[in-house]
């Protein structure tokens, strides 16, 4: 299976529905916060800065950027038309927030509109990631601020022993849900072949024990894919589904992914390496 998010808005609608509720789920953990605050306190805006959420799903991360000191406006795009509806009604009522159909790859904006750029947990859905990287440089002004949050997804586990079978559910899960697991490995070498400067790299561990909602979430997809392409049966799904679950109740629960941080400006006019990517 594909990963949906890089052809979302062709994606089966229910599937659309489970996502859109997984992401609100994440972002009210209080870790994934902490993250999401840590990395923006790291940008320096401009009095009445404007902004731009690339890829921006139900709108979550939108909703705080729109509270930063010298936020004017922020707008959020994504492909996908029910991810949009679900965060206009959850942004309704902030003046400053709007939201759009749009691809990363081909922005619809006009150069230099905007002071700082968001991608979080975007670009290893997205084939191409170049492209949106490219498009990000020209519409961000001149010194303007590049933000990018993403999963080292090969980290992510949920096994406390060697060859424990919970593990595979996971695997499965990264396999089919993200495009590019590995694109953190990359990333430095990318920006600075699109012409951006790193002004910061930092590493954040994400970990849930006794109450592992999102990282159950995983688990749960992870089987059902199992189930669905007839690896193992319904039962043996349920059967580790029923597991995480028992971890998690007998404190013996313990899932881990490390994410990745970059914020960079923009320097030269991308192109000059863009051969060596």
């Amino acid at each position: 299976m594909p990963d949906p998010y890089a052809s979302i808005a062709s994606a089966d609608a229910a599937l659309q529905e489970r996502l859109s509720t997984v992401l609100e789920l994440r972002a009210t953990d209080s870790q994934q916060r902490a993250m999401l605050n840590a990395y923006l306190s790291e940008v320096q805006l401009p009095d009445s800065a404007i902004a731009l959420d690339v890829g921006c799903g139900t709108g979550a991360v939108a909703r705080v950027l729109v509270e930063l000191p010298g936020m004017r406006e922020v707008i959020g795009i994504d492909p996908s038309p029910i991810f949009i509806d679900k965060a206009r009604e959850l942004g309704k009522g902030i003046p400053q927030l709007s939201f759009h159909i749009g691809d990363a790859r081909a922005l619809e904006f006009s150069d230099a509109s905007f002071d700082l750029l968001v991608f979080h947990t975007v670009l290893c859905h997205v084939p191409e990631p170049e492209r949106a990287l490219r498009e990000a440089h020209r519409v961000l002004r001149p010194g303007g601020w590049l933000a990018v949050f993403d999963g080292d997804y090969p980290t992510a586990s949920v096994a406390i022993g060697a060859f424990d079978p919970l593990q595979s559910t996971v695997e499965t899960m990264v396999a089919n849900f993200v495009h590019n697991p590995w694109l953190t490995r990359r990333l430095s070498k990318i920006l600075k072949a699109t012409g951006f400067a790193i002004s910061s790299l930092r590493s954040h561990g994400y970990v849930q024990t006794a109450d592992p909602t999102y990282m159950l979430t995983l688990v749960d997809r992870g089987a059902d894919l199992l189930s669905g392409s007839g690896s193992i049966d319904a039962a043996h799904a349920e059967a580790l589904k029923g597991e995480a679950r028992r971890r998690a109740n007998a404190g013996e629960f313990f899932g881990h992914i490390s994410f990745l941080s970059v914020i960079a400006r923009t320097t030269s006019q991308p192109g000059r390496e863009r051969a060596k990517i």
